[in-house]
């Protein structure tokens, strides 16, 4: 199997591209020739990797019948000052919120994600330290 996209150049800086029948248009700040007129492609990096582990967790957590309240995934990455400029390390903070939620099953499906289901965190690890932590929210 073969994934593809197509992404076209919309002048300046701007790019649309075509996923999965979606537009998703990347842009550059100002002050390097964007309008910033969408995300940097690199901060969509981020995007993938809580896309990809948040579908499993939701996933897993249904399964297990665990009631959510609310679900967030926060991605914070720490970039190098020399060209290219590349993720060196990135750490995802998964945040549930919820009544009489059970640590144990939260930390199952996130490891599950981590270990086996998720395709973009198995990538990622291999060019970078990626860690993971979980805090249930009042």
């Amino acid at each position: 199997m073969k994934h593809k996209i197509e992404s076209s150049w919309k002048g300046n800086m701007k790019f649309d591209a075509l996923v999965s029948g979606h537009h998703v248009i990347m842009d550059a700040l100002p002050e390097v020739g964007g309008e910033n007129s969408g995300p940097r492609p690199k901060e969509l990096m981020l995007a993938s990797v809580a896309g990809c582990t948040g579908m499993d967790v939701a996933s897993i957590l249904k399964k297990m019948k665990v009631e959510l309240e609310s679900f967030k995934i926060e991605v914070e990455a720490d970039l190098t000052e020399e060209h290219p400029k590349q993720y060196s390390k990135m750490h995802i903070t998964y945040m549930f919120k919820g009544e009489n939620l059970e640590m144990e099953k939260l930390k199952k499906a996130v490891d599950l994600s981590q270990e086996k289901y998720c395709g973009v965190s198995a990538m990622y690890r291999k060019a970078m330290e990626l860690t993971y932590e979980i805090k249930i929210l009042e």
